[in-house]
């Protein structure tokens, strides 16, 4: 069950990667207005989602990865935040999505928590 959550986990994340490279509209409105470059961050966050997503799946390098998908939640945290505050539309939708970007706030746990699993050792068992 790990290892079939590891690899959903690693497209998941270089699926959402190559989405903010190649449609970086669908992100800059969640972009909060006190971060400047706004279609850079697009960029270099679709660049790290990308990159973790594939080296989450080197198993000599998972841990590491892990960890940095971990940072990357973090980072993001704020642009979740401000499209809560201010339901903001994103993907190209029209309107915001009103409750449902407060729901994602607490999802960014869950997918934290999902990414430190990786950064412990496997139960022998």
């Amino acid at each position: 069950m790990k290892s079939v959550l590891l690899y959903l986990m690693g497209v998941f994340y270089a699926l959402a990667g190559v989405m903010h490279l190649l449609r970086p509209d669908f992100y800059l409105p969640m972009m909060p207005p006190y971060l400047p470059w706004h279609a850079e961050l697009v960029w270099l966050s679709g660049a790290a989602e990308l990159g973790l997503g594939l080296v989450v799946l080197v198993p000599a390098l998972r841990v590491l990865a892990a960890w940095g998908i971990i940072l990357l939640l973090i980072a993001i945290f704020p642009a979740n935040v401000h499209i809560a505050l201010h339901n903001v539309p994103v993907f190209g939708a029209k309107e915001g999505a009103g409750i449902g970007n407060w729901i994602r706030l607490p999802v960014q746990g869950l997918l934290i928590a999902w990414a430190w699993w990786y950064t412990r050792p496997d139960d022998p068992r």
